[in-house]
């Protein structure tokens, strides 16, 4: 019999071939089941592989990865569909594909017709939970609904990815236990990740008092201020890719794959995209072009850097915060900053939402 097994989901296809082979004794599998690389797939290894005799068997399996994918169009696939209908009655084959498959070529066509064909589709929705939490009960644990959530809104469908998850959870809380969504932020979620979203949310909001206590607590993660500037570069670039994607209508998981994201940092970007007007990331993004800069050729040390940035960041709407970020370009192109230019950053950070004062150093005001 002839199978094809193709769709984005790696592990239930994994799961699907593994319980195939389960059809053999341990001890009898490697002499019954051969697998070929459809990229170097040759007619007459095929047919070897399908026509040996199964030993101490009524069957052989025969798995072809990515044979469709790689088959050059013509007299090879022209071949290769012509002998699937010699394969023996003793043998099946499975053919399985990582990638998409072109659904108009001949070999589609004709194990389409032919063939039991599989397709492994991402779960979404209620099956996805409903999956998870089969899932949790097979190793034996507990998942509350919240938690549930939880993990999915971190991980999003990738199958492989939730069993990983899960089998790391159920060793924390042991055989019987109970997997709540602390559980979930404390070894799933990126402690650093979160802080990061933690102050964009403030730079979002102008919060300046929180944003700097945030730039602290992710100096206190122990990264460099250069480091959290280039994490805030990134996060600026995923949330003006988000906001484009979002534009054209596309769904969260399909911005994370473009952006080759996780679920969850789009869906959070989603959320803060709307806190900034049209024109701004552009601006933040230029700006922590300019303060790299200046940080790599000595003009501003990297901790200063990042709070002017924090301040910036946090007065966009305010007519004075305009006027002090032009000059601090205009300064900063002209080449008089050298380590810290004290007058500018006393303006910045003291006079920034509603007069708080303080920054990285001596700890930020409240708001």
């Amino acid at each position: 019999m002839i199978y094809l097994f193709h769709g984005a989901d790696e592990y239930q296809r994994s799961q699907a071939l593994a319980r195939m082979r389960a059809d053999f004794p341990p001890d009898l599998a490697d002499l019954n089941v051969s697998t070929l690389e459809g990229r170097k797939l040759k007619i007459d290894t095929l047919a070897m592989a399908c026509e040996a005799m199964p030993f101490l068997s009524d069957k052989r399996l025969v798995i072809v990865s990515d044979a469709l994918k790689h088959t050059k169009a013509g007299k090879d696939r022209e071949n290769l569909r012509d002998y699937l209908s010699q394969v023996p009655p003793a043998c099946d084959v499975v053919f399985v594909e990582s990638d998409e498959v072109d659904r108009r070529s001949i070999l589609f066509t004709y194990l389409k017709k032919s063939a039991t064909i599989e397709e492994f589709i991402p779960l979404q929705g209620s099956e996805l939970t409903r999956w998870v939490a089969e899932r949790a009960k097979a190793l034996g644990v507990r998942l509350e609904k919240d938690a549930s959530q939880r993990l999915i809104e971190f991980v999003g469908s990738d199958s492989w990815a939730l069993v990983n998850e899960l089998d790391k959870l159920a060793s924390y809380v042991g055989r019987g236990g109970r997997i709540s969504p602390a559980d979930v932020d404390l070894l799933v979620q990126d402690g650093q990740e979160q802080n990061l979203f933690s102050f964009i949310d403030d730079l979002s909001a102008r919060h300046l008092g929180n944003a700097l206590r945030g730039a602290r607590r992710l100096l206190d993660d122990g990264q460099a201020p250069t480091y959290i500037m280039f994490m805030l570069a990134r996060q600026v670039r995923v949330l003006l890719g988000v906001r484009e994607l979002s534009a054209q209508r596309r769904r969260p998981d399909d911005i994370a794959t473009e952006l080759g994201q996780r679920p969850f940092v789009v869906r959070k970007a989603m959320e803060q995209v709307r806190g900034f007007a049209a024109g701004e990331l552009e601006l933040l993004h230029d700006r922590l072009l300019d303060l790299d800069l200046a940080t790599k050729t000595g003009r501003i040390q990297p901790q200063v850097a990042l709070e002017l940035f924090v301040a910036e960041a946090s007065r966009l709407h305010r007519n004075s915060s305009v006027a002090a970020q032009f000059l601090y370009q205009a300064r900063l192109a002209a080449g008089c900053v050298v380590l810290v230019d004290n007058a500018l950053h006393r303006s910045l950070v003291e006079g920034a939402d509603g007069g708080a004062n303080g920054g990285l150093v001596g700890g930020a005001a409240e708001n």
